[in-house]
């Protein structure tokens, strides 16, 4: 005999639906799975009859087959295992009912026929919603996550017993339900304050100024100067998440398998901050079978790279794409997946290998070749990208003693909103966001600057050793200043403030 049951699958950071079809035949017994499965996908047939027996229910000594369809798409991981089952027992005439095919079920299974957490929870019902389906049958564990998605059942299940007993009426769970604005408003604290960060006034502003506008931004200093702590503290002073950015994120760690089961819902900025021995597979997403890396797990938030020239040449040039276009493509024979990756890059570095050029309290030990070959090994191409460069110093005693507290985060978060709200106005029904992400085009209509602006720019270019590639990047940066003040035309103060956060651009001669 042959039944169906309705799955689903994970492709990217979406779900597609797959039909799990069991045929059940006579012949020698035996079981073989067809439709593209790989290793996780082949091994259910030993958990599944051994959940199958173990729940108190015959398994067929038949000839079985499982075909998974699209047959076209490689079917990875455990999740097949609750709908095998039941197709399984369908086809033998242990389950029937009509509404089996409403609900999306997935779910892995142990040996005794507990029903174990899963990955994508958020996408599938996400993608069960959308084929306007009854609703989804999932592990408990993964249940709250599920219920973000109102207008479906979700229905949580312990083990495969339940839900038999469901779909023969014989059982009737709660189901799901969460309060997403008691959710989203109680999860998006944060544990940290930029108002810890003793001193560094002119590292904290330049920091403000990056959030305003979403400027990628490297710390110059040397160690222990607060480079860290800073970058950590960032996530607190960017724009609120919304709620669609939320979901958006939440998906992205769900499917990862980062995701806690006891957090349903991302409403933070996510901070992330690989080690610099990672490869370029992990930074940006790659294997095998395709998955989501570093910059797409801080997508809407930041991606923190410390220690910057300690990266293999190869991994950092590997940012470029995700830096230009806000997303990764992964191309494979069989596949090509695309990964969202819109975050900001914040990065550190020390000034020289020794770590203590510039320092007014520390010796140099470094030549100027070798501190020219230390920071060669920052391409252009990813300076480009980086708007914002600053000096972070050594922090004295009477700095770290100080009993005086700074702005807390939620004040500067308010300032950093209002200027973000400016700069969607001003590109509304454009594919921009914010000021960093102009073209020449915008650059030359929202950047016009007066004589005086004028002068100050020539002077820092011919006089101080600015690069061509910092022009427009202080134009833009400016434009962010003049935003934060609510100040409608860039002033010649602006263009000042704007210089100082391009230290990288200046020549060894006027340090």
């Amino acid at each position: 005999m042959l039944a169906k049951v309705l799955s689903a699958g994970i492709l990217g950071i979406d779900a597609y639906i797959v039909e799990v079809e069991a045929d059940v035949s006579p012949g020698l017994p035996a079981m073989s799975i067809v439709g593209l499965p790989e290793g996780a996908v082949k091994e259910s047939k030993d958990r599944v009859k051994s959940a199958i027996k173990n729940s108190g229910y015959e398994f067929p000594p038949r000839r079985i087959t499982i075909n998974m369809a699209p047959a076209d798409i490689k079917k990875e991981g455990t999740s097949y295992d609750l709908p095998i089952a039941l197709s399984i027992l369908s086809a033998n005439n242990l389950l029937k009912n009509e509404n089996l095919n409403q609900y999306v079920i997935v779910g892995e299974l142990s040996l005794d026929g507990r029903i174990r957490s899963i990955s994508g929870s958020l996408s599938i019902s996400l993608k069960t919603r959308e084929m306007k389906l009854k609703g989804l049958i999932l592990p408990k564990e993964n249940a709250k996550e599920a219920a973000i998605v109102k207008g479906i059942e979700i229905l949580g299940m312990e083990h495969l017993h339940q839900v038999v007993r469901f779909f023969s009426g014989e059982y009737t769970p709660e189901i799901e339900s969460v309060d997403l604005e008691k959710l989203f408003s109680e999860t998006r604290n944060y544990n940290l304050d930029i108002n810890e960060v003793k001193g560094q006034e002119h590292a904290k502003r330049a920091i403000e100024v990056a959030a305003g506008g979403g400027h990628n931004i490297l710390m110059i200093g040397p160690p222990g100067s607060g480079k860290t702590m800073l970058a950590k503290r960032i996530p607190t002073i960017l724009p609120d998440l919304t709620f669609e950015e939320a979901i958006e994120t939440t998906k992205i760690h769900s499917v990862t398998g980062f995701l806690s089961p006891k957090k349903a819902l991302i409403s933070t900025r996510p901070f992330r901050s690989p080690h610099h021995t990672i490869s370029d597979a992990s930074l940006v997403g790659g294997g095998t079978y395709p998955r989501a890396g570093e910059v797409s797990l801080a997508h809407n938030g930041v991606l923190f790279l410390d220690e910057l020239p300690e990266f293999r040449k190869n991994v950092l040039e590997v940012l470029r794409q995700p830096l230009e276009d806000g997303k990764v493509t992964i191309s494979r024979v069989s596949t090509s997946i695309t990964y969202p990756a819109n975050f900001m890059l914040v990065a550190a570095m020390n000034p020289c290998p020794c770590g203590y050029y510039s320092d007014k309290y520390h010796e140099c030990s470094c030549n100027l070749a070798q501190i020219q070959r230390y920071r060669a090994k920052i391409s252009g191409p990813l300076l480009d990208r980086i708007d914002i460069h600053i000096e972070v110093p050594t922090l004295r005693y009477k700095d770290l003693s100080s009993k005086r507290e700074g702005e807390p985060s939620y004040v500067i978060r308010k300032r950093v909103n209002n200027c973000r709200k400016i700069q969607l106005e001003r590109f509304k029904g454009t594919k921009i966001y914010c000021n960093a992400q102009m073209t020449q085009k915008f650059i030359k209509k929202y950047c016009q600057i007066d004589n005086s602006s004028q002068k100050i720019l020539q002077m820092a270019i011919d006089k101080l050793g600015l690069s061509a590639r910092a022009y427009n990047r202080i134009l833009k940066i400016a434009r962010t200043i003049a935003d934060l003040n609510n100040d409608e035309n860039i002033s010649s103060h602006h263009i000042s403030e704007a210089i100082q956060y391009r230290s990288l651009d200046r020549d060894f001669r006027f340090r």
